[in-house]
């Protein structure tokens, strides 16, 4: 980032305390001038960079005052990725949950935010762990938290199998709409619905595990966790969950991190890519339509977000979308798919042809 003479004499001005407790690369972006309005609409910001907290602190800035009114006295739900305890790249690295939570500080919020998710293989607090995100708590003091010990909101998802209801139990802290809940997404091609980003984050990371449950020999007996539910055993049930789910459960502000994404075969067994980038905004749809494409995935492949535009959740037009920062064409890249993509792709097919009218 370029620091002029300007943007010195305005750092300057804050004094000693100012400097002394504002990193170096807040103090840069909160010294630039910035235009925001009341009216958010489908405003999503691109930021770039070489520093991971740097460029999430930057992709909220623009939004700051929107989102201090947005959050008011409501607890601030900060919600990373996670979908295995022992893999980093399938995680939110724990600078990027710094350069957000220096953020909330710098807009007098910090004391509203926790951190809270659900890992699919065991424990939450062994992810935090490994993942050094408990060091970052303490500087900021904030609660590291598992959804896994809140109480659970039975929701309902379709399974492809039988076509009837199956129950869910979800984290009421993601549920309730009296929290302001912050989708911290990753960039990373996926298995089973092509890309996961913003919406997935949340609505996969929603449904709880029972305490000892865990993946091979480590998994206790009985014990039963719910995100697999919510794959509806197919390609068509799961798409069809995360978007009939967006309307109970869904960001209020969505982040996705680029800064190294992941292709190939995600969440967990793809490849990094050296991306830099972060985006964010308040409509969670125009914020993972722009994640699609500078992952330079078609849109229309993904199931879940199709329907979600189909049905007005939000805007999908990429050229509807008001872009602040960085040139999204400066800023493509060709994700490798999935090896399975074809597979994946069965959602757009109906289950068989249909032999005759109904009526």
């Amino acid at each position: 980032m370029r620091f002029d003479r300007r943007d010195f004499i305005r750092t300057a001005l804050w004094g000693g305390v100012a400097t002394a407790t504002i990193p170096s690369y807040a103090m840069k972006v909160l010294a630039k001038e910035t235009k925001v309005t009341v009216d958010t609409g489908s405003r999503v910001t691109l930021a770039t960079g070489g520093n991971r907290a740097e460029i999430a602190f930057k992709a909220l800035q623009p939004f700051s005052k929107e989102i201090a009114q947005a959050v008011g006295n409501k607890r601030i739900i900060v919600k990373p990725n996670m979908v295995t305890s022992t893999i980093q790249l399938s995680a939110v690295h724990k600078d990027t949950v710094e350069g957000i939570l220096e953020f909330y500080k710098s807009i007098n919020k910090l004391e509203n935010v926790v951190v809270a998710e659900s890992v699919a293989d065991g424990p939450t607090m062994t992810a935090y762990d490994n993942y050094g995100y408990i060091p970052v708590a303490e500087k900021y003091k904030v609660k590291l938290l598992s959804l896994d010990d809140t109480t659970p909101q039975v929701l309902y998802v379709l399974d492809e199998l039988d076509m009837r209801p199956k129950p869910v139990r979800m984290s009421s802290m993601i549920t309730d709409h009296n929290n302001f809940v912050m989708s911290v997404g990753r960039m990373k091609t996926h298995d089973r619905v092509v890309a996961t980003l913003s919406l997935k984050n949340v609505v996969l990371g929603a449904p709880i595990k029972d305490p000892g449950y865990g993946w091979g020999s480590n998994r206790k007996q009985g014990a039963k966790n719910d995100k697999s539910i919510v794959h509806g055993h197919g390609f068509r049930g799961i798409n069809y969950n995360i978007f009939n789910l967006a309307y109970q459960i869904r960001p209020d502000l969505a982040f996705v991190d680029g800064f190294e994404g992941m292709e190939g075969d995600g969440p967990n067994n793809g490849t990094p890519v050296d991306h830099r980038v972060c985006i964010a905004g308040f409509d969670w749809l125009a914020v993972d339509r722009v994640g699609l494409e500078l992952m330079g995935v078609d849109p229309t492949n993904v199931g879940y977000l199709t329907f979600c535009a189909e049905a007005g959740m939000g805007q999908f037009d990429i050229s509807k979308i008001d872009i602040i920062g960085e040139k999204l064409s400066d800023h493509i890249r060709s994700y490798k798919m999935s090896r399975n993509i074809d597979k994946q792709l069965q959602w757009m097919t109906p289950l068989k042809e249909k032999e005759e009218a109904l009526y």
